[in-house]
């Protein structure tokens, strides 16, 4: 028997003279086997897409308790407005926690990096008078997020620290902290705002005056 079909290919690679014959599921095994230059990568092996990153302003850098260092940017990102922690070219994804004069700065210098109507709402806010008898531990800008309520809150923490973070009302479980840079209009930025600085929490930075010459 000759080992070469009338296709003019070796008996066992013909798919058509092979087919209905015990060499058909040869030729079957052979065309599933992936050439060594087409080797599909895990996840694991994939890059992680990098966040998006807009026009921002950022506070100074400073190093954590394992000496990494990290910034906070105040940014304009589609849609609205974000305050995140950046280490190097990555978002963490947590809410930022920064001093109070820290936030105040980013804001006042946000026009660096906001539409003009934006970072004017943003600035605005800042001068909200303070009130002695307002109570509470936070700053908070109230919204729904589907069936559930949601806040967007500037909270008072120890040291003069300040976390700015949304949280959404489940009913089962109650207010839950959404642990996320958060990235709402900017309008919500500034109602949170407001009412910080009507709280306390935060007031406007103070202008940087011109050197005499």
């Amino acid at each position: 028997m000759s080992t070469f079909c009338r296709h003019n290919r070796f008996l066992a690679d013909c798919p058509i003279c092979s087919k209905g014959t015990v060499l058909e599921s040869g030729v079957r095994r052979s065309r599933r086997k992936p050439s060594s230059g087409a080797v599909r990568k895990g996840p694991a092996e994939r890059g992680s897409t990098p966040a998006f990153s807009g026009p921002y302003v950022a506070g100074p850098a400073r190093r954590d308790e394992e000496d990494a260092l990290y910034l906070i940017r105040l940014e304009r990102v589609p849609g609205g407005v974000r305050i995140g922690e950046w280490r190097g070219s990555a978002l963490v994804p947590r809410a930022p926690v920064l001093a109070a004069e820290e936030l105040a700065d980013l804001v006042t210098r946000s026009g660096e990096a906001l539409q003009p109507r934006d970072a004017a709402k943003l600035t605005a806010a800042l001068e909200t008078a303070a009130d002695p008898a307002a109570g509470g531990a936070a700053g908070v800008s109230h919204g729904r997020s589907g069936d559930f309520k949601e806040e967007l809150r500037v909270e008072g923490l120890e040291g003069g620290q300040l976390r700015v973070a949304r949280w959404v009302q489940r009913p089962a479980t109650g207010w839950e902290l959404q642990d996320a840079p958060p990235m709402l209009p900017a309008a919500r930025y500034a109602e949170a705002l407001a009412d910080a600085a009507r709280r306390g929490l935060i007031a406007a930075a103070p202008s940087r005056a011109t050197p005499s010459l």
